[in-house]
């Protein structure tokens, strides 16, 4: 090729200043750059986030296969890889940019040291300062630590590993502003809340890693202390319902879905309110329940996307996150091959479901989402439908629709228990009581319930809760007399109140066998 052409090779300032606008949080940066870790076959990784006395630093450790010095000098380079190489299995980068941009998002001082085995320590830095200097030209990247950064560095060599490698972020810019304003207390407590929200995203993205018990498993220790797994399924839970597992190998890669309907507050420890209550607020997640529901994308085991509906579902923006469908959680595993079909960005933070497989998950997601909704409807149990006398033993609420399409809640009349209820009231008070009923139907609060619900993430109480014995025993007995004054045994009035969804709880149920002995 005879081509004329100039040589325009970008200014290494401008360009790296202009990287570091790839919208990271401090959480998902360190993330990213753990994904090296990963990759690198480690154990172990240290995460050290000191606040320094104002000067802030992170450095992060790990006890992997390290590089040698020209592995790291490519390593630093901005684009390594060619994202259109194939890549190892077990790989978790792709663009050749992670821990650059990751980096520089939050820092403008990258030092990486690394050991291989049987090799000299190799270090670098990428010194955002020393390339703004007007004398400074061309990609200088550094042989050196800086005079700060030289203690930080040797931190394979501290912690005697054979191998492994560090990487040090100092000058943290966009973390902690220099706004003369901000005062060092409020700088201070907004450090302690990040470090809180590293933790938290770290046991989240890689908890499969975390829970691994074997040699795919790894440990995170911030600070020395490990960082705990969060399981957005809840597998262990005894409530917990699997359903709608399939996989499609349609497009060349292996895609694994699974989903999961996670229990109803009250099933978390149905022995235990009080651990019940607190294992469901574990299980919301770090951004409450509704924010996580829908898929939970997995690249090589890695989460991509913590819960989010990729835009399926009827209309042109899908299914919006309701309170109802909060149970849901559908965990989707891709490989690394498939990068390019579900437009996975540098970030790793954002994917698109392809078009090819967009109806096979939306009609699965109907099915985890149909169920989850059930589960929250009847409070985590199923809807109990024996007969007795033409009527059923659910709630003794209905959905009245109207034809212009408004609906309201109507009580059941022909419910079982409210039939027995309402026949033990004298004829001259059946109208009253009637109105009664009538006002309290058209003034159900509607709104102000799904606004109470949206900010309350615990959600309703459950029936009777805090009620004390004693007048729960009474509502108890009037249920069961009036029941048996129409017409029922003793026993199978004791058996229709055991199935009434308002009296599910411990106290209900023990004070029901006191009472039938």
């Amino acid at each position: 090729m005879n081509e004329e052409f100039d040589e325009v090779a970008p200014d290494a300032s401008a360009m790296i200043e202009s990287l570091r606008a790839h919208g990271y949080t401090l959480s998902g940066a360190i993330a990213d750059i753990i994904d090296n870790s990963i990759t690198a076959q480690c154990k172990h990784v240290w995460l050290n986030l000191e606040w320094n006395s104002g000067i802030p630093w992170v450095s992060i450790t790990d006890d992997g296969k390290g590089m040698t010095e020209s592995e790291l000098v490519n390593a630093m380079r901005l684009g390594s890889k060619n994202p259109l190489e194939v890549r190892d299995a077990n790989d978790l980068g792709r663009f050749g940019l992670g821990l650059k941009t990751a980096s520089f998002s939050q820092a403008r001082r990258l030092t990486v040291a690394s050991t291989a085995k049987n090799t000299k320590s190799a270090l670098r830095r990428w010194d955002l300062d020393y390339l703004a200097n007007p004398k400074v030209i061309g990609w200088q990247l550094l042989r050196t630590a800086h005079s700060d950064t030289d203690r930080l560095a040797d931190n394979v060599a501290e912690r005697g590993l054979k191998s492994g490698t560090v990487v040090v972020l100092e000058i943290l810019d966009r973390v902690i502003s220099s706004d003369t304003e901000t005062s060092e207390d409020a700088a201070e407590k907004h450090w302690v809340l990040e470090v809180a929200r590293v933790r938290q995203h770290l046991g989240m993205v890689f908890h499969r890693f975390l829970s691994d018990s074997s040699q795919a498993g790894i440990e995170i220790l911030l600070n020395d202390t490990p960082v705990e797994p969060w399981d957005p399924f809840c597998i262990n839970e005894d409530a917990t319902q699997p359903i709608a597992e399939d996989s499609d190998s349609s497009l060349g890669g292996i895609v694994k879905v699974k989903g999961f309907v996670l229990p109803h507050r009250d099933k978390f420890d149905p022995k235990d309110s009080v651990r019940s209550k607190k294992l469901h607020q574990e299980a919301a997640g770090p951004m409450g329940w509704n924010a996580h529901q829908g898929f939970y994308l997995y690249r090589n085991r890695r989460l991509i996307i913590p819960g989010d509906w990729l835009g399926l579902g009827p209309g042109q923006n899908g299914w919006k996150k309701e309170e109802h469908f909060k149970l849901a959680r559908i965990r989707v595993d891709i490989p690394n091959s498939m990068d390019q079909e579900w437009q996975i960005d540098v970030k790793k933070s954002t994917a698109i479901a392809p078009p090819a497989l967009r109806n096979w998950l939306t009609g699965l997601a109907k099915s985890v989402r149909e169920k989850a909704k059930e589960v929250y409807a009847h409070r985590g149990g199923h809807a109990v439908r024996r007969q007795h006398s033409g009527a059923s033993h659910e709630r003794p609420w209905i959905t009245k629709t109207r034809p212009d399409g408004t609906f309201s809640y109507c009580i059941d009349r022909k419910h079982i228990l409210f039939e027995a209820l309402v026949s033990s009231v004298s004829c001259d008070l059946k109208e009253d009581f009637e109105t009664l009923l009538r006002l309290i139907e058209e003034t159900v609060p509607i709104q102000r319930i799904w606004i109470d619900t949206a900010d309350n993430q615990d959600g309703v109480s459950g029936p009777f809760e805090g009620e004390s014995h004693v007048k729960l025993r009474k509502y108890l007995n009037t249920c069961h007399s009036a029941l048996v004054t129409n017409g029922q045994s003793e026993a199978e009035a004791w058996q229709q109140l055991a199935d009434f969804p308002a009296f599910q709880s411990l106290d209900a149920k023990a004070i029901i066998g006191q009472l039938q002995e």
